[in-house]
This record gives structure tokens, C-alpha cells and sequence, in this order.
């Protein structure tokens, strides 16, 4: 159980997402990905359920991912766990000190964050990896409700052009809600963020829809597709990590994670 006001919000949050039936094409495919599962997981209960954030509720550091894979956290109910892609980014956090341990298989492994909280725009599995732009739509409440319980959120690593847009269009969106008429068309005028890079880099308003502004990194998707190729790297993921964490108050920017 999460003690603290943050911890209690992400609770209920958590409560109600998981039982999320919005988008008819995601729920059919999550539960049928649970059903026949991988020959490997065959005697294993899948989740087959939305997916909620995971980590330290007073976390200053926001990790945004894409969405849950159909045989990792779709199998076991959190966020980049049992698969590769978390077996690369909890490698990363672990060497960063911001993780317990370097591996992450299930729910029940032990594994806690320090520092960071992950989440995802979008909380079902889906098919190839590729959610429709109305099911990130739908799913925005979750990403807005459990930014919001963050309450010391300040730095956001998005990974993969999904998560930064999605993090730069709510933090613009919040930003013209939050603001009157003049302060508004100053918000709008206002440079746009650069479009997605790796080691991208930006000062955009505060997604949480609090006043002020916080920092934006972007990194390639920790995939398979991506570090099994080489175009993303250990050491090209820690470099952006420890900007991000240095932004967020958690290492020394000059300093490369241990």
C-alpha cells in the first residue's frame, strides 16, 4: 500500500483505470493476447487490463512510454515489466540509482523506484504497437489524472515521439485552459517546443496544469527495434537520463550515473 496523499490519489486512479473499457478495438485485442498467450508464458495468468503508472508518488522525474506490450506489462500488470524493452530501461535506472534492482519480471519481484514515476499515454496493449489517435484521446484523462497526483513532477522523459507529443500537447493545452485571454494568446505565441529528437530538449508549461514551467527530454523508445540495432545504446540512453535527472535535482548533470 502507497502511504501519502500522492500515493492514496494514484491508488484510486489505479482503482478505476483498470477497469477501463473506452476503446472496443484495445479491450478485444489486450484480452485476446490473454487468452492464447505466448507458448513461453502458457502456464502464467496474464493481466489482460489497462495498465497504471508505476513508481515513486514523489517523484520530481515523469518517464512517459508508449503503451503496455501485449506479452510484458499486458502479462503482468506494470509498466515495462517482463520484457525487453524493461529489462533495458530498469537496467538504466538501477545503474542510475533509481531503481532497486537491475531486472523487472513481475509484480510481485520486489522491484521500487526512487526519484521517477512511469507512465504511458496510452494503458491497453495495442495491436503492432500502434495506438489510434482517438484511443490516445480517450485514454488522456489516465496520463492527466495521475500527472496531477504528482505533485512534485518538474521533469518529464518521454520516449518516443508518441509520449513527447502527447506530454508537449497536454502542457499546452493545460497552459491556454489555466490562462485569461491575453495571457492565453502570449502562451500561444510562445516558440513551440523542437519536434521530437533523441536528446531533444525544452521548457514548456507545466503539464500538471500548475503555474509555472517545467523541462522536457526525449529519448528513441527503449524497443527492441531500437537497441537491438543499435540506434539506441546504453550509453546514449544514460547520457539523456542524467540530464533529465540533473534538471530534476536527483544526481549531479555534470556526473554520469554509476
Amino acid at each position: 500500500m502507497i502511504q501519502g496523499g500522492a500515493g492514496r490519489a494514484l491508488e484510486l486512479i489505479a482503482a478505476e483505470l483498470v477497469e477501463c473499457r473506452r476503446c472496443p478495438r484495445l479491450v478485444t485485442w489486450r484480452e485476446d493476447v490473454a487468452r492464447e498467450k505466448r507458448r513461453a508464458y502458457r502456464d502464467q495468468t496474464y493481466w489482460g487490463r489497462p495498465v497504471p503508472g508505476f513508481g515513486d508518488p514523489d517523484a520530481p522525474l515523469v518517464i512517459v512510454g508508449l503503451a503496455p506490450a501485449a506479452h510484458g506489462a499486458n502479462r503482468t500488470g506494470r509498466m515495462f515489466t517482463g520484457d525487453r524493452s524493461g529489462d533495458f530501461l530498469y537496467a538504466a535506472l538501477f545503474r542510475a540509482g533509481l531503481a532497486s534492482q537491475p531486472a523487472s519480471t513481475s509484480r510481485g519481484d520486489g522491484l521500487s523506484l526512487r526519484g521517477v514515476f512511469i507512465t504511458a499515454p496510452c494503458r491497453c496493449a495495442p495491436p503492432d504497437n500502434k495506438p489510434a489517435n482517438e484511443e490516445l484521446a480517450s485514454c488522456r484523462t489516465w496520463l492527466e489524472r495521475e500527472l496531477e497526483a504528482l505533485h512534485r513532477a518538474r521533469v518529464y522523459l518521454a520516449l518516443g515521439k508518441i509520449g513527447y507529443d502527447a506530454v508537449v500537447a497536454l502542457a499546452r493545452s493545460r497552459a491556454a485552459g489555466a490562462a485569461g485571454e491575453r495571457a492565453q494568446r502570449s502562451a500561444e505565441d510562445r516558440p513551440r517546443p523542437p519536434a521530437f529528437a533523441h536528446g531533444a530538449e525544452a521548457v514548456i508549461p507545466d503539464p500538471r496544469g500548475a503555474a509555472g514551467e517545467a523541462r522536457l527530454f526525449g529519448s528513441y523508445h527503449v524497443s527492441q527495434q531500437n537497441t537491438q540495432t543499435g540506434r539506441l545504446t546504453g550509453a546514449m540512453f544514460d547520457e539523456v537520463l542524467r540530464r533529465a535527472m540533473g534538471a530534476a535535482g536527483l544526481c549531479d548533470p555534470g556526473r554520469s550515473p554509476s
